[in-house]
């Protein structure tokens, strides 16, 4: 039986509330096509986040968005489908967003699409902590934004790229679910994978914001926030050996121990 107000079942009500949150929010040209997975791939989320998401963590990273070969595919964070399958030992079915694109299908566990990013990741924790029970002990990966934006064209435009209209209210759904999610899982270190995430972290619980500032005296406020090189192969410097930069990123910040 699962407890009410088990971490499991907080995690996932924010997300809840995130997901009913965007899909009232209204997008515009070059955006043609938007893809919620925490909608259609709800029941793959959730299986993430009970079986590796059900408890404080001693860090919490965080991704931009989903990838339409990662997450859009699968509902978790970096899904790689392998990686989802064997690392993570997660199945099940996936609906379809509405509408989708047809250069960018939503196969769900069916897909045979790897997602580069997500090999990388998620390949780099397994050999590092030995499998997915030593990583998920003391760490947890999410996604700031839930949502995949594609031109007409099928061309990926990450959330960053949006007009201030159309980011703003966006971003305050976002930032609302991080913050829920911070005072769930009351990590001592938040890491963000990429420059957008880490800006997104300094905005939130940085010094200069109002949690660091001690203007807001409730919630809970992570005593470090880390970067960690995006493993995207559109980054040269994650194209010439991201693991091992990534390793010596969170050795020397302190996030990890040698």
């Amino acid at each position: 039986m699962v407890a009410k107000n088990s971490v499991a079942n907080q995690v996932l009500e924010a997300s809840a509330t995130l997901c009913d949150a965007v899909d009232r929010l209204k997008f515009t040209d070059p955006v043609a096509y938007v893809y919620n997975p925490l909608r259609y791939a709800w029941s793959m989320h959730e299986k993430y986040i009970r079986t590796w998401g059900d408890s404080r963590r001693k860090v919490l990273m965080l991704g931009m968005n989903p990838g339409p070969w990662g997450m859009a595919q699968t509902g978790v964070p970096f899904g790689e489908i392998s990686m989802v399958k064997e690392f993570m030992g997660l199945s099940g079915s996936v609906g379809k967003p509405d509408p989708e694109h047809p250069k960018r299908p939503v196969l769900g566990m069916e897909s045979t699409r790897s997602e580069v990013s997500g090999r990388r990741l998620w390949g780099f924790f397994g050999e590092k902590f030995g499998g997915a029970e030593g990583f998920f002990k003391e760490n947890i990966v999410v996604n700031y934004c839930p949502l995949v934006f594609m031109e007409d064209s099928a061309r990926n435009r990450t959330p960053d790229k949006l007009p201030k209209e159309e980011s703003a209210p966006l971003f305050a759904a976002c930032d609302e679910r991080l913050v829920a999610l911070v005072d769930i899982y009351q990590p001592d270190w938040v890491v963000g994978v990429g420059g957008f995430a880490r800006k997104k972290l300094d905005s939130l619980f940085g010094p200069k914001s109002p949690r660091g500032k001690g203007v807001l005296e409730t919630g809970h406020l992570p005593g470090n926030i880390g970067t960690v090189l995006h493993p995207s192969p559109a980054s040269p410097a994650a194209n010439r050996g991201w693991a091992e930069a990534a390793q010596k990123q969170m050795v020397e910040q302190g996030v990890w121990g040698g």
